[in-house]
C-alpha cells in the first residue's frame, strides 16, 4: 500500500509540473497544461504551447503562472468556442510537458487524477473514477471546483487524456484528448469566426444557434458575406443541435466544394455559399 500511495503521489506532482494557471480577464481564472516546449513550435520560433478551455482564455492575451512560482505573458494562438479550446504560447522552452494519452482507451471505472487550480489553490489534486467515456466528452466522477477548468483529467499513469472544463450534475466532464489533437491539427475547414451558442425561436420552435461575435478579416466567412450579429442556425440542411456541431459539419465537408451555411439574420432565413473554405 505504501508503494502505491508513493507512485500515486509522485504521478501527481508530475502532473502539477505541466498544470498552469492561466488569467486571462478580471473575472477570475483558470488552468492551462503544458503541451509541448520547444525550440520551434510548427516550424516557427520556439516557446510553450499550453492548452486550456476558450472560456478561460477569453482575451487574445493571458497570463500564465507556472508551478515554480514564475510569471509569463502570454498570446492566444487558436480558440474554438465550439470545442472549449484554447491554446497559448508562452516565450519559455524546456520545459516540463504533459505525457498525452489516448481517450478512446479508457474504461468506464478506471482510475483517474485532476489537477488545477480551484480558488486560487495552485496544483490542486483530486482523484475519482470514469464514469463514461464519449467521442466528445469523458465524463468521471471526481470533484472539480471554479478554477479547474482548463486543467488536466489523467490516468493513473500520469497521460493526459482530457482537459476539464465543466460540470454537469456533480460529474466532471473533460474534452477527450484526442479532440485536443485535432483542434491542434486544425478543421480542414475554417470559416474565420468567434461564435457564442444561444438559444433562438425559429420556425415556430426555439433551437440552437451559434451567434457570430466577430468575423476575421480575409476570411471564407468575410468573402460570403457573414456578418457580425447573424445567427448560424446549420450547414447543408442540418440544423445545430449539439454547440460541436460546426466543428462537425466542418471537419466532414469537402473543402473544394461550397458550403451552404444556414443563417438568421433580422429575423429572416437565408443561405450563405462559403466557397474554398480552407
Amino acid at each position: 500500500m505504501t508503494r502505491i500511495t508513493d507512485e500515486l503521489a509522485a504521478v501527481a506532482e508530475n502532473l502539477r509540473k505541466v498544470t498552469v494557471k492561466v488569467q486571462s480577464s478580471s473575472y477570475g481564472g483558470g488552468s492551462g497544461v503544458i503541451w509541448q516546449s520547444s525550440p520551434l513550435l510548427g516550424g516557427t520560433e520556439g516557446g510553450s504551447l499550453i492548452i486550456t478551455n476558450a472560456h478561460v482564455a477569453t482575451n487574445n492575451r493571458a497570463t500564465v503562472e507556472l508551478w515554480d512560482g514564475r510569471v509569463f505573458e502570454a498570446v492566444r494562438t487558436n480558440i474554438d468556442p465550439t470545442k472549449d479550446l484554447a491554446a497559448l504560447k508562452i516565450d519559455a522552452t524546456d520545459l516540463p510537458t504533459a505525457t498525452i494519452g489516448n481517450s478512446d482507451a479508457l474504461r468506464v471505472g478506471e482510475f483517474v487524477l485532476a489537477v488545477g487550480n480551484p480558488f486560487g489553490d495552485s496544483g490542486a489534486v483530486t482523484s475519482g473514477i470514469i464514469h463514461a467515456n464519449h467521442q466528445r466528452m469523458v465524463m468521471a466522477d471526481i470533484r472539480l471546483f471554479p478554477g479547474n477548468s482548463g486543467g488536466p483529467l489523467a490516468d493513473c499513469l500520469g497521460r493526459v487524456i482530457g482537459i476539464n472544463t465543466m460540470i454537469v450534475n456533480g460529474l466532471g466532464v473533460a474534452i477527450p484528448s484526442l479532440a485536443v489533437e485535432g483542434f491542434l491539427r486544425g478543421n480542414r475547414q475554417k470559416l474565420g469566426v468567434t461564435v457564442q451558442p444561444v438559444v433562438v425561436d425559429a420556425t415556430n420552435k426555439r433551437t440552437l444557434g451559434l451567434l457570430v461575435l466577430s468575423v476575421n478579416s480575409g476570411s471564407a466567412a468575410e468573402a460570403a458575406g457573414v456578418l457580425v450579429g447573424d445567427v448560424l442556425m446549420g450547414v447543408s440542411g442540418q440544423d445545430f443541435t449539439r454547440l460541436d456541431d460546426l466543428s462537425k459539419y466542418l471537419e466532414r465537408t469537402d473543402s473544394t466544394k461550397p458550403l451552404p451555411l444556414q443563417i438568421l439574420r433580422g429575423g429572416q432565413q437565408l443561405v450563405c455559399q462559403v466557397a474554398e473554405v480552407v
